[in-house]
């Protein structure tokens, strides 16, 4: 697949495929430039390597993801979550990165600005996973004045190029980012590297590296993660949702309220890093949980892990349109008995 991407100016280059895209977008990133590309679930798979290097390199960048049928080709115009778990596991290693869930068309925008601020704030790939629904619905959206846009960029050196090392971290774990063209001379390399940059193979090098990368997003975890929430303080049976099945979900709370059930709903708008604390705590209050996902059970292995030993139901939806609000209100139905 031909890819065709911005550049500087409001011109386009075209790319041979998802892994070249990949590469002109971390490419771009240290070029000083806010990159992105989009793409869906097979094209996602091909990214895998180079979003790898983008974590190791620390390059902000942004992916926009819209989820469709699968495995491999799948279904290319239907609805799905299937890229979950490939958004956060899809490249070898241990590393983090920050992936936001869309529900509107409003949030479309938003999230992709949130994504970008994100990426420069923590040096690391953001991700916007939409599925399909999403992607192609049609309603309004307000685009704000661009004074009431909160921009973020990334941290850059307060020491002369002579001083600088391009790894070496900040007390927020985050190095400073020199940009190619600015005067400073570094090394930039997927290989372990020390805080100069240069390769080094040592395990005591290894283990420093990796483990920043991961805690960079670990320890501000409470800072990144968004959730909306949804008759939740007193909720007996929650509702756990992102993306579209997460608007009927909404409907289906309501109408269970109305009914006297004490049901809630956790929208998630954060799926990685995980709201985990958040849910531990609501396990507490809960008599039973209920995630709706459109695929097979991914992020529900998430939840089930976070509200143990609270009971967990699982509404999957394959291939089929989202998640209507009379099937979660059925589902509400059976938990309250």
């Amino acid at each position: 697949m031909a890819l065709r991407l911005p550049k500087v100016g409001g011109a386009y280059v075209q790319f041979e495929d998802e892994l070249g895209s990949m590469a002109a977008v971390i490419g771009a990133s240290y070029a000083g430039v806010k990159s992105m590309t989009a793409t869906s679930g097979p094209g996602l798979s091909l990214m895998q390597e180079n979003i790898g290097l983008a974590v190791m390199t620390e390059a902000p960048c942004v992916i926009v993801d819209v989820m469709r049928g699968s495995p491999s080709t799948g279904q290319p115009t239907k609805a799905a979550q299937g890229d979950v778990m490939q958004c956060r596991w899809g490249s070898h290693g241990d590393y983090e990165i920050i992936a936001l869930v869309p529900a509107s068309v409003q949030e479309m925008f938003d999230l992709t600005i949130e994504a970008f601020n994100l990426s420069e704030r923590y040096r690391v790939p953001t991700m916007v996973m939409a599925d399909e629904v999403i992607g192609h619905v049609r309603e309004r959206l307000v685009i704000p004045d661009p004074n009431n846009i909160t921009i973020m960029n990334r941290k850059k050196p307060d020491r002369p190029p002579g001083e600088y090392l391009p790894f070496q971290p900040g007390e927020d774990l985050v190095p400073p980012m020199a940009c190619f063209g600015e005067g400073y001379h570094f090394h930039a390399t997927g290989l372990t590297h020390d805080e100069r940059g240069y390769p080094d193979m040592s395990i005591e090098t290894q283990e420093k590296l990796v483990r920043r990368l991961c805690e960079k997003i670990r320890r501000n975890a409470n800072k990144i993660i968004r959730l909306d929430k949804l008759f939740v303080d007193d909720a007996e049976i929650l509702v756990v949702a992102f993306g579209s099945p997460a608007r009927s979900a909404a409907s289906a709370v309501a109408t269970a309220r109305s009914e006297g059930i004490k049901a809630g709903l956790l929208r998630l708008i954060t799926i990685w890093p995980f709201p985990t604390e958040e849910l531990e705590e609501l396990s507490k209050q809960l008599k039973s949980a209920i995630v709706l996902e459109m695929n097979y059970g991914q992020l529900v292995r998430e939840v089930e892990r976070a509200v143990k030993p609270t009971p967990v139901s699982f509404l999957p939806k394959l291939g089929e349109e989202p998640h209507r609000p009379e099937e979660v209100l059925s589902a509400i139905r059976r938990c309250k008995g």
